[in-house]
């Protein structure tokens, strides 16, 4: 994987807001002590150009050719939409020099639904649309692996060929790959940092952290944000059981 000075500020912009240390009641039903929620990154203005940069670096090192890239949603649409944006803008001087605009140099950005919409057309996939084009799968957090498995099914099953699948964050520690590999094969999965390497920088930038321990978990006490049950988890939010993943 190329070192470059946007991955290295990647890094750094991961550990300051998207790491935190405690002990994490996740939503496969295991628990952590850290959690990584990369969207406070990849929806942040500079997290966003930063994660679009090293997705399109890699994109290219690896010579896959994608005509879209996309995910499941929610994970991937940031990514996703950051990446096609860089693509049009690279290409945009090009174009305005009196070189021709070429559609084919540009990464399209395309969305995979959880389920079928149960109105409207029905369809799952959202956006680029056009079958049988080479495509890159993206998620922001492997962790079992689950989502990006639904996003490479999905993506064949409508028509697209997968010639690549990536994450932000691998937790290697749930040791979702395998299922990943299996799913993408015979295209390749990349993972840009492992839970370990945010972890080390996160370290880094917080010394005190190290030396006092994890700091007090979130309380997940009181009642559920969405309802009146009781919460269970404080991740994402005070959330009662049965909307913990909601």
């Amino acid at each position: 994987m190329p070192y470059t000075v946007a991955r290295a500020q990647l890094l750094t912009l991961l550990a300051q807001q998207s790491f935190r240390l405690g002990q994490f009641k996740l939503s496969s039903g295991g628990t952590s002590d850290y959690y990584i929620d990369c969207r406070t990154t990849t929806l942040h203005a500079e997290g966003a150009r930063l994660t679009a940069s090293v997705f399109y670096d890699e994109i290219k090192h690896h010579g896959w050719k994608p005509s879209a890239i996309g995910g499941l949603t929610m994970g991937a649409d940031p990514i996703a939409v950051a990446v096609s944006m860089l693509s049009a803008q690279l290409h945009q001087p090009r174009a305005s020099r009196g070189a021709p605009f070429s559609d084919d140099r540009m990464i399209h950005a395309f969305l995979v639904r959880k389920a079928e919409k149960a109105h409207g057309t029905g369809q799952r996939i959202e956006g680029f649309r056009e079958k049988g084009s080479p495509v890159v799968i993206v998620d922001d957090v492997c962790t079992t692996g689950g989502s990006t498995v639904q996003a490479i099914e999905a993506a064949r099953d409508f028509g697209f060929e997968v010639v690549g699948a990536m994450c932000l964050v691998e937790r290697e520690d749930a040791k979702g790959r395998p299922a990943v590999e299996r799913a993408a094969a015979p295209a390749p999965f990349v993972s840009i940092f492992t839970a370990q390497e945010i972890r080390t920088e996160h370290l880094r930038l917080f010394p005190r952290e190290a030396e006092l321990g994890s700091p007090t978990p979130l309380a997940a006490s009181g009642k559920c944000e969405l309802c009146d049950r009781a919460a269970v988890t404080g991740i994402p939010g005070r959330r009662c059981e049965v909307h913990r993943t909601a």
